[in-house]
């Protein structure tokens, strides 16, 4: 099998990866939030920790905003860092506010399994960068040598 075959499927794989913990986080930080923050479970959920309604009203606000941050392509790499950036951080702080209410439990681990997705998900999109940039390169390189005119 030829290099240009096994980078092909190496990108492939890559891909599906990215995509698929991406569309997860998506899928649970930013859907599942929009449709459910109203609801008395999830206001009980909010008071229960001890914060103010408003807090969680703004915190779904930013896991939307963050969670389209994710899945658009055209949004700035920088951007994308900060989404992943606050991810991080929601999902630390519920693990740790879970613990401190309710001790050691599923609610404890639930954001730490999500944090692990999340971190998958950076990993890849960080690939993806990198194999971009590559292929920008070598599509200058191309193009140079192709058009024989210097650029």
């Amino acid at each position: 099998m030829s290099n240009e075959i096994k980078s092909r499927k190496t990108v492939k794989k890559t891909k599906i990866i990215y995509w698929t913990t991406t569309i997860i986080i998506f899928l649970f930080e930013g859907v599942l939030p929009a449709f459910t923050s109203q609801t008395e479970l999830a206001k009980e959920g909010i008071r229960h920790l001890g914060y103010p309604e408003y807090f969680g009203n703004a915190l779904v606000v930013f896991k939307i905003l963050g969670a389209l941050a994710l899945v658009i392509p055209k949004i700035p790499n920088r951007i994308k860092e900060w989404a992943y950036a606050g991810f991080a951080f929601d999902f630390i702080f519920a693990c740790i506010s879970h613990w401190a209410v309710d001790g050691f439990g599923g609610q404890t681990v639930f954001p730490i399994i999500f944090l692990a997705i999340l971190i998958t998900s950076y990993i890849f999109y960080e690939k993806l960068k990198q194999y971009q940039s590559r292929s920008n390169v070598t599509l200058k390189t191309h193009d140079h040598v192709i058009s024989g005119v210097p650029q």
